[in-house]
């Protein structure tokens, strides 16, 4: 009888996988052990292997597809057996009958047509023949998404000029004044002062008195079809604007002088900084003939040569002015979709950052006794010892001694775990894996170094097992083979802590009275302080600065 192949639930954390690539196709024989396809889960891609023997009757998912947790993803039985029967009982059909439901209603969509066409079909008001032209929220940065009207310079009714500022839009860089660019009267006012107005949104309308705007606003803030020339300085103005606020410090200096974007543009295509320009509109706004008429003064100062220069030696020319060339790069970026492993990190380790209240302790371990210990201990251990091997079994020591860091919040209680399971954070070239290092207090260091390898090299491969990967009480990071001086980590939830390993440094150290040279760790708790308080969290650090420095501890 055919049998449905559904997606496993490879982790603890796994909701869904994406069949990353098929090793097997529609015909081809199966046996038990055979590896069907690898599935990429949050925390590495595995191989996925069947279980039964048959024929592979049929796949229901193609390559780069996600698959929740127990979703069908393939059907094997005898060869020529009907596998239809399989997948109804699984309620693997079911979409199909959804499509059948919904096909009515998409036969009856045309028959709504007409009633639209005749919406459509209603005779079209030529809004180019109508005396007013719409004023849009212009877009003032290449950041801008909105403006807030800080302030109307004008009230429905008034008569404004082309030039005129008709109010102070506040954007997420500077406060600046939007120009209508036409004379008339103001016969709108689409937005309250204090209120925010998306880009290109309609905030006002100028134009003839008495003229009908009702077609302009019922054509809402789509934008119009055809420009007129005088509304073109306005979309030219915008981008001038925000280049303005970035170009240079000069030009900083400009977006706090009160200026109209025309003036501004015209001031920056001839080279004027507006802080020489007197305004003579309201409040000393600088407009477009204030820059037309501006002459630039002589700048002794700034254009006379220095007096050494003044006079060069006599029969010898002054040598020319060096030009630097323009270097002209080329913008290239190079875009890849997420992988299904680092989506879930980003989730998890948000949701750790922004949901457990971080706190950080930090402590220096004087580590010349350990490095002593650990050259003695490989002239005889069976498997080499690492550094990162020495913190491991201290910190599993130190956990037994101080419980309510081996802690875990479960929202509504706080479970103390009597048991000691190490997670150690391995970087791979998708993200991070956590294997666990399970009753790391009970075991030797040789077995501690042997199985961190093991696992190392696993994660490596992409062979690391689910169960590898499960039921860590605490967790450590070293990014000491870095040189990393100093760093803090993120918790692996649901434990309660996380310790973040740097490197050795040698460094002057006081000892007895005297500088003598040293070698120092620096190593930071990062606890969940729902769970962990402060005293807490030092007297586990002052445990594990103990026992690394007189390692000899870790043996009993």
């Amino acid at each position: 009888m055919a049998e449905v192949v559904k997606m496993p639930k490879m982790s603890d954390t796994m909701t869904e996988g994406v069949l990353a690539k098929w090793h097997k196709k529609v015909g081809d024989k199966i046996k038990s052990g055979d590896v069907l396809a690898e599935i990429e889960t949050d925390k590495a891609t595995m191989d996925f292997e069947s279980f039964q023997d048959g024929t592979l009757l049929y796949i229901g998912i193609s390559e780069g597809t996600a698959v929740p947790v127990d979703g069908v993803i393939a059907v094997i039985g005898k060869e020529g057996e009907d596998f239809k029967a399989a997948l109804d009982a699984d309620g693997a059909s079911a979409p199909k009958a959804e499509e059948k439901a919904a096909a009515p209603a998409a036969d009856k969509a045309p028959a709504a047509a007409p009633v639209e066409e005749k919406k459509a079909a209603a005779p079209a008001v030529d809004l180019s023949k109508i005396p007013a032209t719409v004023i849009r929220m212009p877009l003032m940065s290449d950041t801008m998404t909105e403006g807030v009207i800080i302030k109307w310079n004008f009230k429905v009714g008034d008569k404004v000029k082309s030039d005129d500022s008709l109010a102070d839009v506040e954007t997420d860089k500077a406060t600046m004044d939007v120009v209508g660019y036409e004379a008339g009267t103001l016969l709108y006012i689409g937005v309250e002062e204090g209120k925010a107005a998306k880009v290109n949104d309609i905030i006002a309308i100028v134009g003839k008195e008495g003229t009908d705007i009702k077609p302009l606003l019922d054509a809402g803030n789509a934008a119009p079809a055809a420009k007129s020339e005088e509304a073109a300085p306005a979309a030219e103005a915008a981008p001038a604007a925000a280049a303005a606020t970035s170009a240079s410090a000069e030009e900083a200096d400009d977006s706090r002088v009160k200026a109209s974007p025309l003036a501004r543009k015209i001031a920056k295509d001839k080279g004027i900084s507006l802080t020489e320009i007197k305004g003579s509109a309201e409040g000393g706004r600088i407009v477009k003939k204030d820059v037309e008429s501006y002459t630039p003064s002589a700048k002794p100062a700034a254009s006379a040569p220095a007096p050494a220069e003044a006079a060069p030696a006599a029969g010898k020319s002054a040598p020319a002015p060096v030009k630097i060339p323009e270097y002209v790069g080329v913008e290239t970026f190079t875009e890849k979709p997420v992988t299904q492993m680092r989506k879930v990190i980003g989730k998890r380790l948000s949701e750790s950052l922004f949901t457990a209240p971080h706190f950080f302790v930090t402590m220096s371990i004087d580590m010349d006794s350990a490095i002593e210990a650990r050259n003695k201990i490989n002239a005889y251990a069976p498997t080499k010892v690492s550094f990162n091997d020495l913190v491991l079994k201290a910190t599993a020591i130190a956990l037994k001694t101080n419980p309510n860091i081996n802690s875990s919040w479960l929202g509504d209680k706080i479970r103390y775990n009597e048991h000691v399971h190490i997670g150690v954070a391995v970087a791979v070239d998708e993200g991070l894996l956590v294997p666990v290092i399970k009753f790391a207090d009970g075991k030797s260091l040789s077995h501690i170094s042997a199985e961190v390898k093991d696992f190392a090299g696993k994660a490596k491969a992409k062979k690391l097992q689910p169960n590898e990967m499960e039921g860590s009480t605490f967790t450590i990071s070293n990014l000491g083979m870095f040189g990393v001086d100093e760093f803090t980590a993120i918790i692996n939830t649901p434990n309660s802590c996380i310790l973040a390993i740097s490197g050795i440094q040698a460094v002057p150290v006081v000892k007895n009275g005297a500088v003598v040279p040293g070698n120092v760790m620096k190593v930071t708790l990062s606890a969940d302080h729902r769970t962990v308080d402060g005293a807490t969290a030092a007297a586990f650090l002052q445990t594990l600065k103990a026992l690394l420095e007189e390692p000899v501890r870790l043996l009993f």
